[in-house]
């Protein structure tokens, strides 16, 4: 691979094409092909809707008493910022193995292959939100102009995860076990978020697990501009931004450092 692709524009139109690739061939032979994107979300809003709503009757601290579908869009939005990190993080440790053909390409950009399982949840969370806010807009509480503001606010839980990812990766090529202790961490990170509850309802002794969970500030910046129409606190993102950059430092130069064992290795 020539200098000149390794310029950023070169390195996005990569990424770009990796992650299309990886997605054509995931839907490649299915029946229904690349509706499953939009499928997908939609079947699981309506059985978070069914269970939570009509069958346990559950009800979000905050919101009327019968108001069984704010409970299921709050859910149904803290789920959909934890499959990103799911996605990205979860096949994160077994990229390098994956790709080993890249790997023996001592000039081929690997940070890019990172960041490609982003690429994939991205997408398909996209088309979760665009039916978040339809349901909202249509049955919840209406529609928000707020909603412009989801990518700001993505953007530094993105940078946080290629960093988590970035660390994942190069580990994964020397503890081989590592993508069963990140499968489990997932899980961990999902029942200490405020995805199936709010914030405030954790009792005191507790609070600091749920406040440094890496989901929990953006699980309330998404519902604050989905369903309720609010601007997160800009101090709260510009602390967010500044770890994320952190730890995407911290993950270059690990992988950096790393990689230098991975053709001995693979």
């Amino acid at each position: 691979m020539s200098s000149d692709s390794r310029r950023p524009g070169a390195l996005v139109a990569l990424w770009w094409t990796l992650v299309t690739q990886e997605l054509a061939i995931r839907y490649r032979g299915t029946l229904l092909g690349r509706v499953w994107p939009l499928l997908l979300p939609l079947m699981m809003l309506a059985l978070y809707g069914f269970v939570f709503g009509v069958v346990f009757r559950a009800r979000w601290p905050g919101l009327a008493g019968d108001d069984h579908l704010g409970f299921t869009l709050n859910l149904f939005a803290g789920l959909l910022v934890h499959g990103i990190l799911a996605e990205a993080i979860g096949q994160a440790p077994g990229l390098m193995q994956r790709h080993s053909n890249f790997v023996r390409k001592m000039v081929f950009p690997l940070h890019v292959l990172v960041a490609v399982p982003l690429g994939t949840a991205m997408f398909h969370a996209l088309f979760g939100f665009v039916l978040l806010v339809l349901a909202n807009g249509l049955l919840g509480s209406g529609w928000h102009l707020s909603v412009l503001g989801l990518p700001l606010v993505l953007a530094p839980y993105l940078v946080l995860l290629y960093g988590l990812a970035l660390v994942l990766a190069a580990l994964g090529v020397y503890i081989r076990d590592l993508g069963q202790v990140v499968g489990m961490l997932v899980m961990v990170v999902l029942f200490t978020a405020p995805v199936f509850f709010p914030a405030d309802m954790v009792p005191e002794a507790l609070s600091g697990v749920v406040r440094f969970n890496p989901l929990a500030w953006p699980v309330d910046a998404v519902r604050a501009l989905l369903l309720r129409g609010q601007w997160p606190d800009v101090g709260g993102w510009v602390v967010y931004a500044v770890v994320a950059l952190l730890v995407l430092g911290l993950g270059r130069a690990c992988f950096g450092v790393l990689r230098r064992g991975f053709a001995d290795l693979l």
